[in-house]
This record gives structure tokens, C-alpha cells and sequence, in this order.
């Protein structure tokens, strides 16, 4: 079985349908844009290096908090 996923992010510039997604920890990647309306400072669902939806604060933030905790357990075996 193979698991896709999305990583939430904070857009920092736009410019057309591309943009540079900050995923934090120093990665920032050039994402389409194109599906969603997006702006500095909005928070996407990022899969493949497109934006799939646009995600409030509190969820992006949620959803990053998983991730690291996940991560974090991969770590530790």
C-alpha cells in the first residue's frame, strides 16, 4: 500500500500561478498556485508541488503539530 500525502504551508510571495510556499524549518519550495486563490500570508495544502486548498491558521498549525509529532516518533525507533 503506498500512502500520498499533503504538507500545509505559509505562502511568502506570489507571483501568477506560482508561488514560494514556507514549510518551515528553512524549506521554502515554488508551488502552482493555480487551483487555489491564495496570497502571502495565506496557509495551502500542498501535494506533487500544487496547492490544493487554502487552509486557516488553526488548522495549518494543527496539522504541522501532528506531522512533527510523527516525525518525532519515527526518530526515536
Amino acid at each position: 500500500m503506498r500512502l500520498c500525502y499533503a504538507v500545509p504551508g505559509k505562502v511568502v510571495e506570489v507571483g501568477g500561478e506560482i508561488g514560494v510556499v514556507d514549510f518551515g524549518n528553512g524549506v521554502r519550495r515554488e508551488v502552482v498556485l493555480a487551483m487555489v486563490d491564495a496570497k502571502p500570508g495565506d496557509y495551502v495544502l500542498v501535494h506533487a508541488g500544487y496547492a490544493i486548498k487554502v487552509l486557516d491558521e488553526e488548522e495549518a498549525k494543527k496539522t504541522l503539530e501532528l506531522y512533527s509529532q510523527i516525525l518525532g516518533l519515527a526518530e526515536v525507533r
